[in-house]
């Protein structure tokens, strides 16, 4: 069996409208889908490379020992 056949779906619906309530489930369905939309907009936003016209400095530091460690 799949785990997201129709009667697992209709159940986890049904569990949700009894734990909620009818006055709740609503709000929560119109979050949930608001977060859904904005977590594809930055996973879209993402996709694309940095831009090549940024400068990275780079730090060399040289330690001079006297006596080589043994």
């Amino acid at each position: 069996m799949d785990i997201l056949s129709p009667v697992h779906i209709l159940l986890l619906l049904i569990i949700a409208l009894l734990v909620f309530g009818p006055k709740r489930l609503p709000e929560i369905g119109a979050g949930l889908g608001k977060s859904i939309r904005e977590f594809k907009a930055a996973m879209e936003r993402t996709d694309t490379p940095p831009a090549s016209d940024q400068n990275y400095s780079v730090t060399t530091v040289v330690s001079e020992e006297k006596d080589p460690p043994r």
